[in-house]
């Protein structure tokens, strides 16, 4: 059984910072992109940043130059570094696993997800 745990959420202030953590543990064959989306109050999920097993990333145009993805792949963890947080970057953050195995010689995808960790800024 797969499990991805979150960490790193918490209040702060406009203009501070926080790094959020997603490890992921059991048996995935391989991992594909790992991301980060956020829900706030009201609204849709929506993708904040992803990153490809090649490294490659995607960033919503509202976090652009403020948040940085990254990923271990030997620990399968993935972070979001936020600086200079806006109080509409409050939201409860959701981590995104995608895994890939073989099953009768056929490839499947699974999607994993986190628990989510509340992030809050405060004006």
């Amino acid at each position: 059984q797969v499990q991805l745990v979150e960490s790193g959420g918490g209040l702060v202030q406009a203009g501070g910072s926080l790094r959020l953590s997603c490890a992921a543990s059991g048996i995935i064959f391989r991992i594909n992109a790992m991301g980060w989306y956020r829900q706030a109050p009201g609204k849709q999920r929506e993708l904040v940043a992803v990153i490809t097993s090649g490294g490659s990333t995607n960033y919503a145009d509202s976090v652009k130059g403020r948040f940085t993805i990254s990923r271990d792949n030997v620990e399968n963890t993935v972070y979001l570094r936020m600086n200079s947080l806006k109080p509409e970057d409050t939201a409860v953050y959701y981590c995104n696993v995608e895994g890939q195995r073989v099953v009768a010689g056929s490839v499947v995808f699974d999607d994993y997800w986190g628990q989510g960790t509340q992030v809050t800024v405060s004006s």
